[in-house]
This record gives C-alpha cells, sequence and structure tokens, in this order.
C-alpha cells in the first residue's frame, strides 16, 4: 500500500478509517502491527506560509479534540508510544541500509504524531493532563465495536476488584524521553535521518515549551526534572552544539518523501497534522539569513534554540554548576585539535574552528549572539581559541552591523551585542590586534564614504553612534555604561586613528558637553522658580549627574589614548587642536578639573611648536601641521601628564538575570525564531 498525496478535503479526513480509530473510544493494542504499519505509512507536506499554517491548524482541531476525550478511556497514546519505543529498540542498529530507511521513516512519522499530540495537550491542559495523557491505560478491550470484558491493567503491578488503578508514576514518559535522547545522539546525520533527528529535537522543545504555561521552577516541573536529570546530558549537548557547528541544510526532497509510491489513507493524517519543517529551494544566500536559516537549515537552529534553553534553566552557578548538567558541559567543551593539559577539564571535545566559522556566518541572529556569549564568557578555552583567530573582522564586523542598524534590531539584541564586545575588549591582544585589522569599502556604513579603515576605527565609530542613538531614542543608562566600557577598555590601545574617526570621538564631547551646559541652564531657571517645581529640579539634577558621570568617562578615553599611544595617534592630537576650545569651559569645574589638565597639556604643547614653526615659516597647511605633530609626538613624555587608575572594566552577571532576562528572551526567541508556532509565547513575549 502506498501514498495518496492528493488528499486535502476535510471531508476526506472524517473517511480515513485508520485515523477515526485512533482518536476513537476504542483501544488499539500495541501489539497490533498491521494497524500502526498502516498508521505510519505517510509522507508529510508542509504549509509554506502563515495562511496555509492557520488553516491547517482550524482543519486538524477537532480531530486533537476528539483524541483528547477519548484517550484516557482507550489508552491510544500509550499503545502508539509503546510502538515507538520498540522501533526503537536494539533491532534498528541491525537493519541493513535498505531497511533502516524504511524502519527510519516509520520511526519518523511515530515521532512526528507524538510531538503534535504533546504540543495539544500542553496547550490546552498542562503538564499534568500530558502525563495523564501518557500514562493512561484503556479502561476495556472495545475493538471495531465489538466490547469485549473489561480487563485489570494497572501501573505498579497491583490490582483490586477487578478495578483498573490509575497512577501516574512518570514510567513511560522517562521511558520515552530517554528514546527521544538516544536517537539524538546515537544515530547519525545522514540524509534519510535528518528529518527524524529534527523531530527528536522539535519534541524536546515542545517539552520545555510548557514554561509558557506555567513559569514555575524546573525543581516543580516533572518534564524538566526529567530532562535534567538524564544521565546523557552531556553527550546530548554535545550532539546539539556539533549540529550547530555542521549546519547541514535540510534535504531537498522533503520528510522521506521518495519512500512511498501508491495509495493509502494516511496522507490525510500526514496533511493534516501541522508540520513545523520548510524547504526552500532558493539559495540560502539570495535570502535574508533569519529567514533563510530557519527554513534551509531548521535542525541547526532548532538545535541552537533548545541549547539556549537547556542551558539557561538551573543557571544559578553560585549554588552548583553542576546542577545544570547541559550548562557545565557547554562552558567546559575543548577544541578537539588541542592536546589536554593533565589538569584540564574537559566534558567533550569539538572542533572549535568550524564552531566559530559557523557562528560567525550567523552571528548576526539573535540566538548566535547568545551562544557566543555564553561560550565567551564562561568557556575560557573557546574564549582563548577566539583572541587568537586573525579573521576577528568575520566576527566582530556583523555584531557591528547590528549596533549600527539599532532601529531594525530589538533592544535585547543590541544589549547583547554591546555585552559581547565588552568581553572581548576585556583582553589586551584583542584591543590591539584590531587596529592591525584593515578594511576596506565598508558599504553598510553611510555615515560617510570610507574607502579602508582599520576594524578598531570602525568598531570606535559604531559604538558612539550607539551612544548618540541612545541618547536621542532609548536614554539607557546601562547601554551607556556599557559602550563606554568597551570603549575605555580598548583606549590604552588606540593606534592610526583614521580622522574621521578622531573627530567623531571629540565631536562626541563637544554633543554632551552642549547638552551639559543646557541642562545646567535648565537648572538654574527652575531653581528661580516656586518651590512647587522641586520635582522638575529633581529629575533635571539626576539627568546632569548622569551626564556629568558620561562626559568624565569620554575625557577619560582620550587621556588614556593620550597616555599610551600619543606617538601613534597625530590625526587625534589635530583634533584636538583644532577643538581646544570645546575644552575651555570645563577648565574650572571641579568634576573636570584634574582630567582636562592633562588634555590641555598635551593641547598647549603642540600649540606651542605649531607657534614656533608659524612665526618662522607663515601660515600653515595641513601637511605642515602634520609634519609639527610627528615631530612633537617623537619629543613628547607622557611622563608630564597627571597618572590615573588604568580604565579596567569587566562584564558581571547581575544575579537572578536568568529568570528576569535571559529566559523571556528566550522563549521570545523560540516563539519568533523555531520552526514550530507557540503562539502563547508570542503572546507573552510580544514586547521582546
Amino acid at each position: 500500500m502506498g501514498i495518496n498525496v492528493s488528499i486535502s478535503k476535510p471531508a476526506e479526513l472524517n473517511s480515513n478509517e485508520y485515523l477515526q480509530q485512533f482518536i476513537g473510544k476504542a483501544h488499539i493494542s500495541s501489539d497490533n502491527n498491521e494497524f500502526f504499519e498502516e498508521f505510519l505509512k505517510f509522507t508529510i507536506k508542509t504549509p509554506t506560509t502563515s495562511e496555509e499554517q492557520l488553516n491547517l491548524d482550524s482543519r486538524i482541531e477537532s480531530f486533537l479534540e476528539s483524541f483528547i476525550q477519548n484517550n484516557l478511556t482507550s489508552g491510544n497514546l500509550g499503545s502508539l508510544i509503546t510502538v515507538f519505543l520498540r522501533k526503537t529498540s536494539d533491532e534498528l542498529l541491525s537493519l541493513s541500509d535498505n531497511e533502516s530507511h524504511v524502519h527510519i521513516y516509520k520511526i519518523y512519522n511515530a515521532v512526528y504524531v507524538l510531538r503534535v499530540l504533546i504540543k495539544y495537550i500542553l496547550e490546552i491542559g498542562g503538564e499534568f493532563l500530558l502525563l495523564q495523557h501518557f500514562e493512561a491505560l484503556p479502561r476495556s478491550t472495545e475493538t471495531n465495536g465489538n466490547t469485549q470484558q473489561d480487563v485489570t491493567v494497572t501501573i505498579e503491578n497491583t490490582t483490586s476488584n477487578n478495578t483498573a488503578t490509575k497512577l501516574i508514576d512518570g514510567t513511560k514518559f522517562d521511558a520515552f524521553l530517554e528514546t527521544i535522547f538516544n536517537i539524538i545522539c546515537v544515530i547519525p546525520l545522514k540524509d534519510h535521518t535528518y528529518h527524524l533527528l529534527l523531530e527528536c529535537v522539535n519534541v524536546i522543545l515542545v517539552l520545555c515549551s510548557v514554561y509558557l504555561f506555567n513559569q514555575q521552577t524546573t525543581e516543580r516541573s516533572t518534564i524538566f526534572r526529567t530532562i535534567y536529570k538524564c544521565k546523557y546530558a552531556s553527550t546530548l549537548l554535545a550532539t546539539l552544539l556539533h549540529l550547530v557547528s555542521r549546519m547541514n541544510p535540510a534535504p531537498t526532497y522533503g520528510a522521506y518523501g521518495n519512500l512511498s509510491a501508491g495509495g493509502s489513507f494516511v496522507f490525510g493524517l500526514a496533511e493534516s497534522f501541522w508540520s513545523m519543517l520548510t524547504f526552500s529551494k532558493k539559495s540560502p544566500e539570495s535570502e535574508e539569513m533569519p529567514k533563510s536559516f530557519k527554513e534551509n537549515y531548521p535542525l541547526a537552529n532548532q538545535s541552537l534554540l533548545l541549547i539556549l534553553i537547556l542551558t539557561n534553566h538551573n543557571a544559578d552557578d553560585s549554588v552548583d554548576l553542576q546542577n545544570n548538567p547541559y550548562r557545565y558541559s557547554l562552558f567546559n567543551c575543548t577544541n578537539s585539535t588541542e592536546l589536554l593539559k593533565e589538569d584540564d577539564v574537559s566534558s567533550f571535545k569539538i572542533d572549535y574552528s568550524g564552531l566559530y566559522q559557523t557562528i560567525c556566518k550567523i552571528t548576526h541572529l539573535d540566538q548566535t549572539t547568545l551562544l557566543l556569549y555564553l561560550l565567551l564568557h564562561r568557556n575560557e578555552k573557546f574564549y582563548r581559541f577566539v583572541m587568537n583567530q586573525q579573521n576577528l573582522q568575520e566576527l566582530v564586523v556583523p555584531i557591528l552591523q547590528i549596533l549600527y542598524n539599532a532601529p531594525d534590531s530589538s533592544s535585547h539584541h543590541i544589549y547583547m551585542s554591546l555585552i559581547v564586545l565588552l568581553i572581548l575588549s576585556e583582553d589586551d591582544g584583542f584591543n590591539k590586534n584590531v587596529h592591525q585589522i584593515m578594511l576596506k569599502n565598508i558599504q553598510w556604513y553611510t555615515e560617510r564614504s570610507i574607502s579602508e579603515i582599520s576594524l578598531g576605527g570602525l568598531l570606535i565609530l559604531v559604538i558612539i553612534r550607539t551612544i548618540q542613538y541612545n541618547m536621542l531614542k532609548v536614554r539607557d543608562k546601562y547601554l551607556h555604561t556599557n559602550c563606554l566600557a568597551c570603549l575605555a577598555n580598548m583606549s590604552s590601545q588606540f593606534r592610526y586613528l583614521h580622522p574621521y574617526v578622531s573627530q567623531r570621538l571629540v565631536s562626541l564631547f563637544e554633543t554632551l558637553a552642549k547638552k551639559y551646559a543646557r541642562l545646567q541652564t535648565q537648572l538654574d531657571d527652575v531653581r528661580k522658580l516656586e518651590s512647587s517645581v522641586v520635582e522638575v529640579a529633581e529629575d533635571v539634577m539626576q539627568d546632569l549627574t548622569v551626564l556629568e558621570e558620561v562626559l568624565r568617562m569620554v575625557l577619560e578615553i582620550i587621556n588614556s589614548c593620550l597616555s599610551h599611544q600619543l606617538v601613534y595617534c597625530p590625526n587625534l592630537v589635530y583634533t584636538l587642536l583644532y577643538k581646544r576650545n570645546v575644552f575651555e569651559c570645563f577648565r574650572s569645574n571641579p568634576a573636570f578639573q584634574d582630567i582636562i589638565q592633562n588634555i590641555e597639556m598635551v593641547i598647549g604643547f603642540f600649540t606651542s611648536r605649531l607657534q614656533r614653526v608659524q612665526d618662522q615659516r607663515g601660515e600653515l597647511g595641513v601637511a605642515e601641521v602634520y609634519e609639527v605633530i610627528s615631530k612633537g609626538s617623537s619629543q613628547w613624555s607622557s611622563d608630564r601628564l597627571k597618572k590615573f587608575a588604568e580604565l579596567r572594566f569587566k562584564y558581571v552577571d547581575e544575579e537572578g538575570n536568568e529568570k528576569s532576562y535571559f529566559l523571556p528572551y528566550i522563549y521570545s526567541l523560540l516563539s519568533k525564531n523555531s520552526t514550530i508556532s507557540f503562539a502563547e509565547g508570542e503572546k507573552l513575549f510580544a514586547d521582546i
């Protein structure tokens, strides 16, 4: 028997004999091989638009409702699970290649049906209802309309007065989840196993979506407790990360579409169940990556989302890092191409180079930025590997594009991108190397046409632009803090700054200085008025205090560069001379007086030299001014400047962030970027 791929009308679904039996009141024994062999012969035709998906959802809802109404008495979900467990036993490994293709195709169909049912049950009734349906036992052996004598079946092998005892001990759920984990960890990725692995990953994602309906702690959730006590946790995390790193595209023929021919009822079921699988035949490069990544690399996409979920529940490392085996495993994975020292800890090995290249390709995705953050922040070996890369521009430029296109990015993505840059800037080697990597014709930077600029110069430009954008639009103190911390970490290594970069850095101070002067004037005016405007005065004073801190930090950044790299920054010296009047009004301000003295000392040193040369030669051109600066730099000694503490900022996790920030953010990404639709998540996290 084969498959009729033309079934599409609801009326034809109603006439599907196998579907009607499965969702009906009659119990179907797991030993009924004839039924389940036919039931699992279908191929999947997936929706390609949201309209098709909504249409499909509406068409299958009545069938799912009937299943929910009847399964607690029929126990057919339990039968299907038993069949699935039997098909994934050791016999799978003993099959020939041709036999295994067909066998895997049927296992995939079973997992697909189970995933759809699990998702629906969680949506309408939550975790407890799901476990009830998993462990539900048939109340009778009614088959094909004939009711036989009731049988006594109990989960814990205890009987009493011929009455079925209903106990939910999670036995079948544990076995099911362990098998799903085993499939992902054991079955190799090939064209004919791709969709099976994908569906198994989707099953775990669907189970984790219980968090969308009840944000209870993992300790109180049977689903999460089972997931986190899994003995295969490290192997699962390793497999998922390898699937992300390899980024295999989905086979273009769809899910096992080449395995069947002929006519069978079952495609009605297949077409009726909504599938997350979408396969585009267009080149991925021809579309926007967020969309094409999900459509063309669904297994990598879903695996990445699952890694983020598994590593961010139970994320209180202050208690015990091994409380979350997935988190511990990610933070302690090592490079497969390097030999470990005797005292090195390694949860698993992965090719860092391949992982790094994949991350560079998809850095501009929210979920990739989060993975990169976790690896850089908590995996010291991966951090050191990245710092030693010669092509840092492949990683950094996409992050800068996220910041540059801030109006089109979520605030969470902007914030995480800045944190990644801050973590990178904690390394002196990085801060030095970015000024040695030259970039040409950065077309997406449209403020000014720049034929050539260093990666470090571009980084400074984009961060300054982000600060200015934040001042006008967002007004987020933490965004300012992270931007300035990143610049501060880099400032002692500023070298060969492009003239435009130097101008933007000094212009940032000038813009802030003007705003500071306006606020001071406003505060003076408010204080002259009656006491009824005390609250207004307090607000202005608060803004003034924040701005004062920002101004001070910008001055410290400029001073740090002059103290350590003046000889390598003639363009900055030139800009300071050209804009020296900007600093004059801060001479007598006690908040800035000490650091302004350093900057004015530099300005005064070069001004006097320019004056002497000008007295000898007359009016100087730009080239002659640079010549004087160059000669003066070689004779300048930074010992003349007042010493300040070295600018060093380090990113530190805030306690409770995993619940208040990361989990809502990650589940919003699941809702927006998963190949499965999670309507509840879209409603909950619409503003993220």
